[in-house]
């Protein structure tokens, strides 16, 4: 197997830059801020729940099995779409990407590396006529949200991953992460992240008392309109299900409409100050929202500047949604992407993906390789979930096209969207 090739830099060189990052990064546009604001009300009406309305054929009649003759023998290129802040960048050169660098070095791959998906929906709209086409988009892997790596996989309109290709991706998927409801044995798709939902309060906003559960979001008197829950349906409404005894994994119509009265409850009352994007992160930080629900991620990166912020795992669990790497049909470099995709499940180069984004690292084995960047990311479970926190991991379940339109509508009605 192929090894990673690392940089010239020193562990002790790679925390200093570290640290730097976790100093400046949460002032700036974040991972979330895009994302969430992608996956509510737009989904229901007019967005993908209009696009199966609609019915729209996949493009073959068999999944992942349209493709095209696979040019990546003589063509050492990819094309890779994904997000904004979602790979490591040298700080000396804004322009370099380390990890990519490596990898171009050992195999001679190019990687034409573009920061084009700014929201889910969006994305889709760019791609969705060539891909129901049966055309090339240009891409050879992209990175998506799992509610839509499964509307893509449903349709038929990415390629079937070959094993054989992924050696590394294959032995280090952590098992948190290895079978989903809407790519068993992940057979299309691999993990860039994962984003745990999680909750977060302000030490001295709450006068020192620690938030635990749900419960005490929605009902504690103390916290009366000081309490945020996020704007993304799945996450907000999972963390309550999942409260109320119930496994957002396998729900029923009635299970989701008690919840959403449970949440309206707490807004007649006054309970819960606001349904947020990533915003909520600088009302936290201050204090104005004394606990609230939050993205491991932007908590990691909070508590570098804010020593009053500190999160909870509820013991009853916590929500996990993943973004992943998907090859599109008819793309040109198929084995080449497959390739990147397994070089970053090797430890060195996930250890130092991880050390700049901070979101959960799906890399079985990256402990060690972390620790030498950074002691601190190594040991904190939002970045490397320990035993009991991966435990303690639930998943949202896919939902059918009607759900989806019929959930949507009723969290958009909740919260005023």
């Amino acid at each position: 197997m192929e090894q990673y090739e690392p940089d010239s830099l020193s562990p002790a060189q790679l925390a200093a830059m570290h640290r730097s990052l976790r100093g400046g990064r949460p002032s700036a546009p974040t991972r979330r801020t895009v994302l969430r604001a992608s996956t509510g009300g737009a989904l229901a009406f007019g967005g993908l729940g209009a696009l199966s309305a609609c019915g729209i054929p996949a493009a073959g009649k068999d999944k992942g099995e349209v493709s095209s003759e696979d040019h990546s023998a003589e063509e050492k290129r990819i094309a890779f779409s994904n997000w904004t802040e979602y790979m490591d960048v040298d700080e000396k050169d804004k322009n370099r990407r380390p990890t990519l660098a490596a990898f171009t070095r050992r195999t001679g791959i190019a990687v034409k590396y573009t920061e084009d998906i700014n929201d889910n929906v969006e994305f889709f709209g760019k791609v969705k006529p060539q891909l129901a086409a049966g055309q090339d988009t240009g891409r050879d892997l992209i990175c998506v949200t799992d509610w839509l790596a499964a509307r893509l996989i449903r349709f038929g309109w990415v390629q079937k991953l070959d094993p054989a290709n992924l050696p590394h991706a294959y032995t280090n998927l952590s098992s948190q992460f290895r079978d989903p409801d809407w790519d068993p044995g992940r057979a299309y798709s691999y993990p860039w992240t994962g984003i745990s939902t999680v909750i977060a309060y302000n030490k001295k906003a709450t006068g020192g008392k620690k938030i635990t559960s749900v419960s005490q979001l929605l009902d504690d008197p103390k916290l009366k309109g000081r309490v945020g829950f996020l704007s993304e349906m799945r996450d907000t409404v999972g963390m309550t299900l999942i409260d109320m005894g119930k496994d957002p994994a396998d729900f029923t119509d009635d299970d989701f409409d008690a919840a959403i009265a449970r949440l309206q409850k707490a807004v007649d009352k006054k309970q819960i100050r606001r349904f947020t994007g990533n915003d909520y992160t600088s009302d936290l930080a201050k204090g104005d929202i004394a606990a609230c629900l939050g993205w491991a991620g932007d908590i990691v990166q909070l508590q570098a500047d804010s020593p009053d912020v500190d999160f909870h795992i509820p013991e009853q669990g916590y929500i996990t949604s993943t973004d992943n790497l998907l090859v599109p049909n008819k793309a040109r470099h198929k084995r080449n992407a497959e390739r990147l995709i397994d070089y970053y499940y090797e430890p060195k180069p996930a250890a130092r993906l991880a050390a700049y984004i901070n979101y959960v690292c799906p890399v079985d084995g990256v402990r060690d390789e972390l620790a030498k960047i950074d002691a601190e990311a190594a040991s904190n479970p939002l970045i490397i979930p320990d035993k009991e926190m991966k435990a303690k991991s639930r998943a949202f379940r896919s939902l059918t096209p009607k759900e989806e339109t019929a959930y949507e509508e009723k969290f958009a009605k909740l919260t005023g969207a």
